[in-house]
């Protein structure tokens, strides 16, 4: 039986092999294990990528969130509009500094629903927190337009959208900061936990790298109580071989994408990108009924998949105390039983798509 993998590291590491092994042994050659000359490279890279300024390394996508806030300002007392259909890490870092989470739904297309959001919108608003969920960009021109009418901060969730653009801008570009995660299963994957910041102002950008830093501004003064969030070297060393590759692994994912379009079955539904946009595709999502059979079936094919997320973020035990319950969010509540993750990444070749698609039709229509 032929198996589909719904990710394959080994391939990833014996295609970069050559080149990974030499940097690897030159971080410790150097003795450079924090900070310095490979972090600076990468964070210009990074910039130069995102269309931003700035670029701030972090040691994960969490605290991208949580230091990214704290830097704009956002803490205690003020709200924070997000959809609830996210990676927890969303909500959990408004929480984390002090903030209050607002949830609004989401439309059709998984994304958070601008409408829904000015409907929630209250004096105590400091900051809009649209979500690039599985590598789809939100409606940035509708939120953009109503931070600035509305005098609020936007924070682009972009960690599962790196190299995705609207308009010829890419994520991460359109609010006051973008936050990223190159954790292993992103497009842009460390071996191990790691994030950034994009931002085009210089003094968000410089108190981002006091805060990663315990607030340092030397080795003995302390501007502000900072935390300890350095990206290591041998991650940013790894981190620049793969962002110069990365265009390549977006070009062949969406060829993935553009693959199973052309061959799931019509009860597989997947929602089309909108005119301007370019999906990095770290996801791809179909909707189905009867999701949770689909996805044994697959299994029991040799096929794997996952589900990105079966318990929106209002309805986990954690959330209790912010008030929301079952049908609060209809449209989110909903895909939760029908989303499932189908494999995508870059190496899979045109007839394991073709395998998927023809076992989920044979399991829609047996």
């Amino acid at each position: 039986m032929r198996k589909v993998p719904y990710v394959n590291f080994p391939a990833q590491f014996e295609e970069e092999r050559g080149e990974l092994m030499p940097l690897i042994e030159g971080v410790f050659q150097r003795g450079e294990f924090i900070l310095g000359p490979a972090v600076e490279q990468l964070e210009a890279k990074l910039a130069r990528f995102c269309g931003t300024a700035h670029a701030v390394t972090l040691n994960s996508g969490t605290d991208a969130l949580i230091l990214g806030m704290r830097a704009l300002g956002i803490g205690p007392g003020d709200e924070v509009v997000t959809p609830p259909n996210s990676f927890v890490a969303s909500t959990a870092a408004i929480v984390a500094v002090g903030a209050v989470p607002v949830f609004a739904d989401v439309a059709a297309d998984q994304c958070l629903d601008p409408e829904a959001v000015r409907a929630v919108l209250t004096p105590r608003t400091k900051a809009i927190m649209p979500v690039h969920l599985t590598g789809r960009m939100c409606d940035m021109a509708a939120f953009t337009a109503l931070a600035e009418r509305h005098h609020l901060l936007l924070v682009e969730d972009a960690a599962q959208a790196v190299g995705s653009s609207q308009g010829g801008r890419m994520a991460g570009s359109f609010g006051h900061i973008g936050c990223f995660s190159t954790h292993p299963l992103k497009n842009l994957n460390a071996a191990g936990d790691g994030g950034f910041v994009t931002t085009s102002d210089p003094a968000v950008a410089e108190r981002l790298r006091r805060l990663r830093n315990h607030g340092l501004v030397d080795r003995n003064t302390v501007e502000a109580w900072g935390s300890l969030s350095r990206m290591d070297n041998l991650q940013a060393a790894i981190l620049g071989l793969r962002l110069e590759r990365l265009p390549g692994v977006i070009g062949r994912r969406r060829a993935n994408a553009a693959l199973y379009r052309q061959c799931l079955p019509p009860e597989a539904a997947w929602v089309p990108c909108r005119p301007g946009d370019r999906n990095s595709f770290h996801l791809f999502v179909v909707e189905l009924d009867r999701r949770d059979q689909a996805q044994a079936y697959l299994a029991q094919h040799g096929i794997g998949s996952a589900v990105h997320y079966p318990v929106p973020i209002h309805l986990q035990p954690a959330a209790r105390s912010l008030g929301y319950g079952p049908g609060r969010f209809p449209v989110t509540e909903r895909q939760a039983g029908r989303i499932l993750s189908l494999p995508v990444h870059q190496f899979l070749a045109p007839e394991d798509i073709r395998l998927v698609a023809e076992t989920l039709d044979a399991f829609v229509r047996p």
